[in-house]
């Protein structure tokens, strides 16, 4: 039996590390689920850029314009498209089987995947897509080689060039981040944006893509927003019983030697 388990968690521990993103260079994000701000652009650029595809069917509407501090109602008239009603889940009206045909597999359901992939792992990925001619959709990624689906958020990024091998984008991302281990000198850019191709500049993309991922992580645990304010009653709760107990424990004990 204890061969077994330890087999069984050597057979886990490889798919574990591919789930999170495998090798390669993430660029870190801090996720921040207090900032409602944040998460509700987030929503927004999700619904817009990857529902027409993609789908998150199991999060409500309602659920998350609550959890964001937004009004069902204005949710229900700027953020849902068809004949959805604000209490549905997220889905979009595209069919497996005619995803299949365009995509070759249908696009995944996102609700859980930055549980899977990790917020780093989504933040480089969505901001890694460069031109690729050689690809059906034109682009190619440097987190995920041979992509199977468009840069949705390319209107807003613009063209990228690569400037190097896939591998040194994937090994040091796009803009070069690491020191080359032979000459001890920061790496140059792997990558150049065409210029007056998209609508943002980098800082603005970055920030783009930073809320889209935000809301991502929210979407993956909604619960946890309520975890962490049930967390910090109960913090204050059990420091203030601490000085009950203190209390009591002097006045029980006061008298007896």
């Amino acid at each position: 039996m204890k061969k077994f388990l330890i087999t069984l968690v050597m057979a886990v521990l490889p798919l574990t590390a591919n789930a999170a993103g495998g090798s390669g260079h993430l660029d870190h994000m801090d996720v921040d689920l207090h900032n409602q701000a944040s998460l509700q652009r987030g929503m927004k650029t999700f619904v817009n850029y990857c529902m027409g595809c993609h789908s998150a069917e199991y999060q409500r509407y309602e659920r998350a314009a609550i959890d964001l501090g937004m009004n069902p109602e204005v949710v229900a008239e700027h953020l849902i498209f068809g004949e959805q009603k604000v209490g549905e889940q997220m889905t979009n009206s595209m069919s497996k089987e005619d995803a299949g045909k365009w995509f070759g597999n249908p696009p995944p359901d996102l609700t859980l995947e930055a549980r899977l992939r990790g917020g780093d792992w989504l933040y480089t990925y969505l901001r890694s897509f460069y031109a690729d001619d050689s690809r059906p959709w034109g682009v190619n990624n440097a987190v995920f080689k041979d992509v199977g689906m468009p840069n949705v958020l390319g209107s807003l990024q613009g063209v990228v060039k690569a400037n190097c091998s896939w591998e040194d984008m994937n090994a040091h991302g796009l803009a070069g981040h690491g020191i080359d281990p032979l000459t001890n000198t920061p790496l140059s850019n792997c990558t150049s944006i065409v210029k007056g191709t998209g609508e943002l500049s980098p800082q603005e993309f970055d920030k783009v893509v930073y809320d889209l991922v935000n809301f991502m992580v929210y979407m993956g645990e909604p619960s946890k927003l309520d975890s962490h304010r049930i967390g910090t009653y109960v913090l204050i709760f059990l420091f203030l019983f601490f000085f009950l107990a203190y209390a009591l424990k002097k006045e029980f004990w006061k008298d007896i030697h």
